[in-house]
């Protein structure tokens, strides 16, 4: 009727890809370096369940460093989010070479 003690004193956390406040215990931790196993000296950002199921859940090894790399070789750009897609992907090819199209991407490209 009353709900649990437990319940009352949980904190609650804003989804950071959706906006919404949720109960801290019905959110999912989500670790920007990629590991939140290593828990040391943290601080955790949240997801509604919605917005975790929908994330890529592939390593992200490196791609906190590649994206303050590239923040600090665009400073003082503004860019949309159009640009700002075009310097990653330059970027990611300095760094990492050409990706290998798969068979499905030539064939798209292939009927422009």
């Amino acid at each position: 009727m009353f709900g649990s003690r437990r319940d009352r004193d949980e904190e609650s956390v804003v989804c950071i890809a959706c906006g919404e406040r949720l109960p801290r215990g019905e959110a999912r931790e989500y670790d920007k370096e990629g590991d939140r196993w290593n828990r040391h000296g943290k601080e955790f950002e949240y997801l509604c369940k919605d917005c975790h199921s929908e994330m890529c859940h592939q390593p992200r090894e490196e791609l906190e460093s590649f994206l303050l790399d590239l923040e600090a070789t665009t400073a003082g750009s503004s860019l949309d989010s159009e640009e700002f897609a075009a310097a990653f992907q330059r970027e990611a090819v300095d760094r990492y070479g050409e990706e290998e199209q798969s068979d499905a991407d030539r064939d798209r490209d292939r009927r422009r």
